[in-house]
């Protein structure tokens, strides 16, 4: 197939605002992934879009497994309030209240 350009598992795009942190949410658009290294802003920077990954929450919340979860950028952490976040995902998991980490399932965002 001619117009073939690789997978989508992982795509490479400029570093937002900010630059982007090894293991953690970039979000550019409608597009979330997890940056696979850690570059200033501008700098190209792979961000794989689809899988499992553990990731900072808020600590004092309990996720069930297929719960909304969402990034909260200011706060840098997954929550499932949907109040100044960007959705990002379901949880894959459950996660107990208290706890520093869930495991969420990224997720296609649409238009």
């Amino acid at each position: 197939m001619k117009n073939f350009i690789q997978e989508a598992g992982t795509l490479t795009v400029p570093a937002p605002t900010g630059g982007a942190v090894s293991g953690l949410p970039v979000i550019i658009g409608l597009m979330v992934g997890i940056a696979t290294t850690t570059q200033p802003q501008g700098a190209p920077v792979a961000c794989k879009t689809t899988g499992v990954f553990e990731l900072p929450k808020v600590p004092a919340q309990a996720w069930t497994v297929g719960q909304a979860i969402y990034w909260d950028p200011a706060a840098g952490n997954a929550t499932t309030s949907n109040t100044s976040t960007t959705l990002m995902g379901y949880a894959s998991e459950p996660a107990a209240n208290p706890s520093a980490v869930g495991r969420v399932r990224l997720i296609p965002r649409g238009a």
